[in-house]
């Protein structure tokens, strides 16, 4: 069932009407894990007149619903109705005669303990144990949960904020502060957004200043060590203005997220939020900064339109990535950071998607699916080797670029599909020196073929060839003594040439013995590192070797995060370890109300079993 006419994933008649902007009064009550408050819509009407307004909502307690007019607001009638499981529901609302132009809203209402975009943390969940803290997480559907909205990218809108909360505590949003009382903090976003990055935080949270628009912000017991970690964000976010043009959002802070947090990072405008994940003490993780650095033009100034063309976000975005590292370390480095892509697209292949071919292609249906469900890494490495394919094709950076700026101008403010970019192509190449090249791109086998890109670019491998020779040396000998002694050991590889070591013997399911496994931890000083990719890769090395020794540390490392990259193979490999299943199970549901609830529903389906 697709639910509406515009979006598989959304009720909303946004072929009808649109919100244009969103006013929210907001009361935060950490005592009864709420937000209650308002929501003041303002709609156009795009169709020629209208009887009703249909909203997403989820798990929403709707109070009232008036119509606000120059003589004063008037009660409709609504109804909620045709719940669909990790969806949500179908607000209608009812206009008392056919209408044209425009039209506001104001909706009184309360958010559910269990809304799937909000997490409450104890204050014994968070580092400092004072203070409790809430985070929201809108992406992909998840907007409904914290207000009525037509919860489609299809729609942008403006917004602003008057958010009540513990005087203790630091509000903060994807806008920018515009006053501050005491426990009243006001915010504004004039830059239209999709409901996806409406964002709130509330926490005993502190900044440091990196430029006079960047800052960092975390718990005070992390903020000076996070703000050592991001030192260079000012730099990616000058290599980003180069390759995309002008900078909208007026400022760029990062915040660090508690543990809790299920992605990498999120982009949400003026105000990323990163998983402490990625606080490596070398900086060797902080490539997710310029990811979300480059959603500020791929996904929030040029969006999908629907989540079945996520690669239009995020493929883009993974593109201009590796471009920002490129001209920040040099060429190679770009290819190796493309080629780790690839990896860890061939083990999302090969593991979660394994058995649902029709989520390896770029364009994928949502009918009678979640957005959350089909979420993976192929919009990301797929849609970005799909770029550098084409840049390749047409001639290098040299002329990518400008056709990059120029799309990005062409679209800015607005949601698109494949077809719209595909269209721009051929619109800007459109000399006939680029006949013969444009014949040559297979857009349906690109964007509707399953397994890995069907052309690989070719790629820079002198950093990923030192790292191929540490595999070779593993993988085919057995001589503990004659390994110990290699020549190899005594040079030392990089943190993300251990990733990309790690990734292929896990890729080409390389069985340790335990006391091979137990030098090879010592090789690389496995034990000592902090760098959670390395220590994700590792730890389902020793999955795969059966080392019960290691379950201690599996365990811990999965209960200190609930970042669903991580997470998600862990529980699942651990699901099909016979003797360690009943365990795995057990320590899922032990710990699975300090994940987000889209975590908790991807690792409970992992593994079978109910929520």
């Amino acid at each position: 069932m697709r639910l509406s006419a515009v979006d598989p994933s959304s009720y909303a008649n946004a072929d009808e009407v649109v919100t244009t902007h969103v006013h929210l009064d907001w009361r935060v009550d950490f005592a009864r894990s709420v937000i209650a408050g308002s929501a003041e819509i303002s709609l156009k009407i795009v169709a020629s007149q209208i009887d009703q307004i249909l909203l997403d909502v989820s798990d929403l307690k709707i109070d009232s619903v008036k119509v606000v007019q120059a003589e004063g607001s008037f009660p409709l009638t609504f109804n909620v109705s045709d719940l669909v499981e990790n969806i949500g529901s179908k607000l209608t609302i009812y206009l008392p005669t056919m209408t044209t132009g425009q039209i506001n809203l104001l909706i009184d209402y309360e958010t559910s303990p269990k809304a799937s975009g909000l997490l409450w943390l104890s204050k014994e969940q968070t580092s400092g144990k004072n203070h409790p803290f809430l985070f929201s997480q809108c992406q992909s559907i998840h907007a409904r949960s914290l207000m009525p909205c037509q919860d489609t990218p299809a729609v942008k809108f403006t917004y602003s904020a008057t958010v009540h909360h513990p005087e203790a505590l630091v509000a903060l949003m994807s806008a920018i502060e515009t006053d501050k009382k005491r426990g009243v903090t006001c915010f504004e976003q004039t830059v239209p957004i999709p409901s996806y990055l409406l964002a709130i935080v509330v926490g005993d949270l502190v900044s440091e200043d990196l430029s006079p628009i960047t800052r960092v912000w975390a718990e005070r017991e992390i903020v000076h060590e996070a703000a050592q970690e991001f030192s260079e964000t000012s730099t990616f976010l000058e290599k980003a203005i180069e390759i995309c043009g002008p900078y909208v959002w007026k400022r760029y802070d990062v915040l660090v997220m508690p543990p809790s947090f299920p992605f990498g990072g999120m982009e949400n405008p003026c105000l990323t939020f990163v998983t402490p994940t990625v606080i490596a003490g070398d900086k060797s993780l902080v490539s997710v900064v310029a990811h979300e650095i480059s959603h500020s033009w791929t996904g929030n100034l040029v969006t999908n339109k629907t989540y079945e063309h996520f690669w239009l976000n995020e493929g883009f975005t993974v593109f201009v990535e590796d471009k920002i590292l490129g001209e920040m370390y040099g060429k190679n480095f770009r290819d190796f950071h493309s080629f780790l892509g690839l990896g860890e697209l061939k083990d999302c292949m090969n593991v979660q998607l394994k058995d649902k071919p029709d989520l390896q292609k770029l364009v994928i249906d949502l009918t009678n699916l979640s957005p959350d469900d089909a979420f993976s890494t192929v919009p990301y490495m797929k849609g970005s080797t799909f770029l550098r394919y084409l840049e390749n094709l047409f001639g290098g950076p040299t002329v990518f670029d400008s056709f990059l700026r120029f799309y990005l101008n062409k679209y800015k403010f607005q949601s698109v599909v494949s077809d719209d970019f595909k269209k721009t192509v051929y619109e800007y190449f459109h000399e006939n020196k680029y006949s013969e090249i444009l014949s040559q791109i297979d857009w349906d086998k690109w964007l509707y073929s399953t397994g890995m890109p069907p052309i690989i670019p070719e790629y820079d491998t002198s950093l990923i060839d030192v790292a191929k020779k540490h595999v070779e040396l593993w993988k085919n000998s057995e001589d503990i003594h004659e390994i110990e002694n290699s020549s190899l050991l005594k040079s030392p590889m990089t943190s993300l040439q251990i990733v990309e070591m790690l990734s292929k013997l896990l890729d080409e399911e390389v069985k340790f013995s335990h006391e091979k496994l137990d030098v090879f931890e010592k090789a690389y000083k496995l034990g000592e590192t902090k760098n959670s990719e390395i220590r994700f890769r590792y730890l389902r090395l020793c999955i795969l070797a059966r080392n019960f020794k290691a379950l201690d540390d599996i365990f811990a490392f999965a209960n200190s995060n609930f970042r669903m990259k991580f997470v998600r193979p862990i529980y699942k490999e651990l699901s099909q370890w016979p003797e360690v299943r009943e365990r795995a199970v057990e320590n899922f549901h032990r710990y699975k109300d300090q994940m987000m609830r889209m975590c908790a529903v991807q690792v409970a389906n992992d593994m079978g079993i109910s929520i």
